[in-house]
């Protein structure tokens, strides 16, 4: 592992704060990224980066080298080198991508004022920015299945979305057909298929809707209005649009709101709250 700290050592010095949207000012010793910044940048403790570049933690998970190279922006070559250098095997072809690569990157960071998620094609989430956290609550804690959007909205996670009744059964029957045709396309991904199962062991709703073969219909992708139900501002009405990235079928969702409607200054108030919030 010992490697593997050097790696990420050398790859986080070559890094221009300025660049990943990391704020310059005042007198820097570290050439590139500092610590504390990559491990805000990839979703992680300052402690366990520490030890991952010490060669202290062994076997950090997939989710955790992803994040990594991400963050880091790593080339296609170099992801798979910290994959290897991590123990892990680098995802094939087969398997449901979870690649940010660097040019999507630079779309998401277009929107670093405006609430941002990215899910993959198995509605696990990928990652969520300062303010989507700060808006619709914080994702950071999120471990293994609670990562997966079909999971938290079939067995009713409390969130700030307001929604009806038979407007939560219809948003599960449409991620649960949309996980249907992910399976088709990846028919070899062991861990689609185990996510499967684990779905199936939360409840019988989604084995009722697993087993009625349902498809989601091309009219309902993949625009939609949500409500928000924030702690300091009130509700917050939005535009939520999907957006689904070719060759990777990551879906980005994006949330805004109608420029000088009280939506919109509702939503600029609760980002900036909440990401002061989540900076203290």
């Amino acid at each position: 592992m010992l490697e593997l700290g050097r790696a990420l050592r050398g790859w986080r010095d070559r890094i221009v704060p300025a660049v990943v949207g990391v704020p310059v000012g005042g007198r820097r010793r570290a050439a590139g990224l500092r610590r504390e910044e990559l491990a805000q940048l990839a979703g992680i403790s300052v402690d366990y980066l520490t030890r991952l570049e010490q060669g202290r933690a062994t076997s950090p998970s997939e989710q955790v080298v992803e994040s990594l190279a991400r963050a880091l922006r790593l080339t296609d070559p170099e992801r798979e080198h910290l994959f290897r250098l991590a123990g892990r095997v680098p995802p094939g072809p087969g398997v449901v991508p979870t690649r940010i690569t660097p040019s999507v990157q630079r779309l998401l960071d277009r929107f670093a004022h405006t609430p941002v998620v990215v899910y993959d094609a198995a509605w696990n989430l990928i990652t969520a920015n300062a303010p989507y956290d700060a808006v619709l609550g914080q994702t950071t804690h999120w471990t293994g299945i609670e990562r997966n959007a079909i999971w938290r909205n079939l067995i009713g996670v409390d969130n700030r979305t307001v929604r009806t009744p038979v407007e939560e059964a219809d948003l599960v029957s449409a991620l649960v057909a949309d996980l249907r045709m992910s399976v088709a396309r990846y028919p070899d991904d062991v861990r689609l298929h185990r996510l499967v199962g684990e779905l199936g062991a939360a409840g019988p709703r989604f084995v009722e809707l697993w087993d009625s073969g349902a498809v989601l219909p091309p009219q309902q992708e993949h625009s939609l209005h949500k409500t928000i139900e924030h702690p300091h501002v009130g509700r917050i009405t939005l535009d939520c649009d999907v957006l689904i990235v070719a060759g990777s079928d990551l879906r980005i969702m994006v949330y805004t709101a109608e420029p000088g409607s009280e939506d919109a200054d509702r939503l600029a108030i609760a980002a900036v709250l909440g990401t002061q919030t989540l900076t203290e």
